[in-house]
């Protein structure tokens, strides 16, 4: 793996949250900390340097999950990132407006996120840009709708 050979085993919490905020200052915001734990806040615009950063320099090796939330005012994509040599994971929330359902991709860094993109994409119609492969997974092409979207109305049955 292309690395930082000072980080081949792995940053600690407090030098991942150092090299993040010297690096992306006011566009990532440090939202709180525990052991093996950073949660973090990102500018959507963003993301794609940010994950790159994290992997390519910090050496976190897995997208473990990425996933939607339906705030109803906007909608927020959670990115949780793995370290494996050091157990450590960082959390990041971007959000989303509702007029412009668009984020980066980041699937040609972590190609495991490719299935989480694309059910977030199929569950709350965010589009990941520039994903190789983005359709739904598990409802049939021509659904016209989100079911995890809060303004989705479940049919009832009579």
């Amino acid at each position: 793996m292309a690395g930082n050979d000072d980080f081949y085993e792995a940053p600690t919490v407090e030098q991942v949250i150092e090299l993040l905020s010297a690096k992306f200052g006011d566009d990532v915001k440090l939202r709180g900390s525990k052991a093996r734990r950073v949660y973090l806040s990102a500018k959507r615009e963003r993301i794609y340097e940010l994950c790159e950063y994290i992997h390519d320099v910090l050496n976190f090796e897995q997208a473990s999950s990425v996933g939607g939330v339906d705030w109803e005012t906007h909608m927020q994509v959670v990115y949780h990132l793995s370290n494996y040599f050091n157990g450590v994971m960082i959390e990041i929330e971007t959000d989303i407006p509702l007029d412009d359902l668009r984020v980066d991709s980041v699937t040609p860094i972590w190609e495991g996120a490719n299935w989480h993109e694309r059910e977030t994409y199929e569950l709350f119609g965010i589009v990941f840009n520039n994903h190789p492969h983005l359709e739904r997974l598990l409802t049939p092409c021509d659904y016209q709708f989100f079911p995890f979207r809060k303004s989705y109305k479940l049919r009832r049955a009579d």
